[in-house]
């Protein structure tokens, strides 16, 4: 699909919530349809993420709590993590959640289909101007009293 060019004049007076709006859904969207050929939801890749960035780490009331500012979909994520337990791809001992080997690889599977998209969305976009426009997406958060920290 070829991009049509408007004038900077043009562009500046377009709405930074219509597009970032936009951006979010398809990216968004995007994600989340690969995450569903694998039979899983955005929350499910959080849960997976970090409890294998951080072994031995997470409990369920924790890793809830760091996850739910992320959530837009109002997550059960009791039940997720019991989808994944009963998948055979989590075990809970003490307390402590961890990825089964199974779980290790959903989780590579998961990575790759999320590399694709990545990919995709990256099309024709230089590592400067995707820094440049995060930058500036950030500073309109701080601008706007949110925080403009990496997640």
């Amino acid at each position: 699909m070829v991009m049509k060019n408007y004038s900077q004049q043009e562009l500046a007076t377009q709405p930074i919530g219509y597009w970032s709006g936009e951006a979010y859904r398809r990216v968004v969207g995007s994600l989340r349809a690969e995450l569903a050929v694998e039979g899983l939801t955005q929350p499910h890749w959080w849960t997976l993420n970090h409890v294998a960035g951080s072994p031995g780490k997470w409990d369920r009331a924790a890793l809830t709590q760091r996850l739910t500012p992320f959530d837009d979909l109002d997550t059960d994520f009791a039940a997720v993590f019991d989808d994944l337990t009963a998948r055979g791809w989590m075990t809970q001992d003490a307390a402590t959640l961890t990825l089964t080997d199974a779980g290790q690889a959903g989780l590579v599977r998961a990575r790759e289909r999320n590399a694709k998209a990545h990919a995709r969305m990256h099309e024709g976009i230089s590592t400067d101007e995707y820094v440049a426009a995060l930058n500036v997406l950030r500073r309109m958060i701080d601008n706007l009293g949110g925080s403009s920290d990496l997640p």
